[in-house]
């Protein structure tokens, strides 16, 4: 699909001229009720509770629908709704942010770039959310809320190691990480086919997963920099017995550490919950922080997760779901989110919301650095057939690195390049 670029001075000169457009005008007069989807579990009952009656009061005239939506099969029913062809439409969704591009490609968003420049403060969004969200420099995710990987330490094992504070920086790292890996004790357990930690560290190293070369995707693992990444990746590893061929939910890695004899696990803070519910006798000796990066002064890569917002172009409430997001990303609302869920805040600036929160706090550095997977429609089908993970486990089994990347390469070039 073709993308216009919107220029910054373009957008601001029209700024009163965006009420046409072709998409339906917003009803005269009565109340307008504004449908918005929230996928299960991204707030409180609670959140929406406050949010509802907040908004509600603060435009009268509106009844906002919140509707829970299953992220199974959740992809269809988006893109029935941006097509026209859905049997309850919506007038904001919550996305996944990497699921923004296939969006994007098939059509039926509404531009948001005035409004991120003008009103939503743009230049402060963490990356990882912000980018998957536009093309061409015209904007239509918009980011939410952000969730991303820290390392879950058991502060016991570090104190009896003589480590006092965490580290900072890959070689600190590795040198605790070497003090900690001893007799039955694990330095770390990293499974061997955590491919979103690797692609942090790909990241760090200049590297990526795919690229854009002339409108064509191309797989890059095989690049010197994302070999780079994979060797730090298998160094790590080593420090701990985690399975070579299995990723961090075979077993569930939580469950592992629940045993006692793991220093380190790399994970979503969320899962320090699962930790002690398994083992009582750990709560209050989990500890967290960023995963350390090449040099101490900024913490390493990693991936984004988290949540954007859109608005379908065929909305006859453009104006009001634009009100909605505007109150989402405030400062206000981001404060309620990142508190009653800790998560990380849609902008680098508030990042101070999370202060008290240990695991959030850690998670907010990391952030700051964090990136998605490639923009292309296609990465879904990527990951369903997953190159990366037979990869890992190849060279952490002794198989050589170059061709390993090169074949994992090459069928991700394939899918990202293939008709549909």
């Amino acid at each position: 699909m073709k993308m216009r670029f919107l220029a910054v001075s373009t957008a601001l000169v029209a700024a009163t001229a965006l009420t046409g457009c072709g998409r339906p005008a917003e009803p005269a007069g009565g109340t307008q009720k504004v449908t918005l989807w929230l996928m299960k579990g991204s707030a409180s009952q609670d959140f929406i509770t406050k949010f509802t009656s907040s908004f509600e009061k603060e435009h009268p005239g509106t009844d906002l629908d919140v509707r829970i939506q299953e992220w199974t099969g959740i992809g269809e029913k988006v893109d029935a709704v941006l097509a026209g062809k859905a049997k309850e439409g919506a007038d904001v969704i919550e996305v996944g942010n990497t699921q923004v591009a296939r969006y994007i490609a098939n059509g039926g968003l509404s531009e948001l770039t005035l409004e991120c420049l003008r009103d939503w403060g743009s230049t402060d969004w963490l990356r990882g959310l912000a980018d998957p969200g536009s093309i061409d420099g015209a904007q239509y995710g918009i980011p939410w809320y952000a969730a991303n990987r820290v390392v879950i330490y058991h502060k016991d094992l570090f104190a009896n190691a003589g480590i006092k504070t965490p580290p900072r920086n890959r070689q600190e790292w590795i040198q605790a990480t070497q003090r900690l890996d001893k007799g039955e004790q694990q330095g770390i357990y990293l499974p061997g086919q955590n491919w979103y930690v690797l692609s942090g560290f790909v990241w760090d190293e200049g590297g990526d997963l795919a690229v854009e070369t002339s409108g064509q995707w191309v797989g890059t693992l095989d690049d010197e920099k994302a070999l780079a990444g994979m060797e730090f990746y298998k160094q790590l590893q080593a420090l701990g017995d985690g399975p070579k061929d299995a990723d961090e939910e075979t077993p569930p890695q939580s469950e592992v550490f629940a045993g006692g004899r793991v220093a380190q696990i790399i994970a979503p803070p969320g899962q320090a919950a699962a930790i002690e519910a398994a083992n009582p006798a750990l709560k209050g000796k989990l500890g967290f922080f960023p995963i350390p990066g090449k040099s101490s002064e900024k913490p390493g890569a990693v991936f984004t997760g988290g949540s954007d917002l859109i608005i379908p172009a065929r909305t006859a409430h453009r104006d009001r779901a634009v009100d909605v997001i505007t109150a989402l990303v405030s400062e206000k609302w981001q404060t309620e989110l990142a508190r009653t869920m800790s998560y990380v805040p849609n902008k680098t600036t508030f990042a101070h919301l999370v202060d008290g929160n240990e695991g959030a706090a850690a998670m907010a550095p990391g952030a700051a650095q964090g990136r998605a997977t490639p923009k292309s429609a296609r990465w879904a089908e990527v990951e369903a057939k997953n190159p990366i993970k037979p990869y890992m486990t190849a060279v952490l089994t002794g198989q050589d690195p170059r061709q390993a990347a090169r074949a994992a390469s090459d069928t991700i070039s394939r899918v990202l390049g293939s008709d549909r």
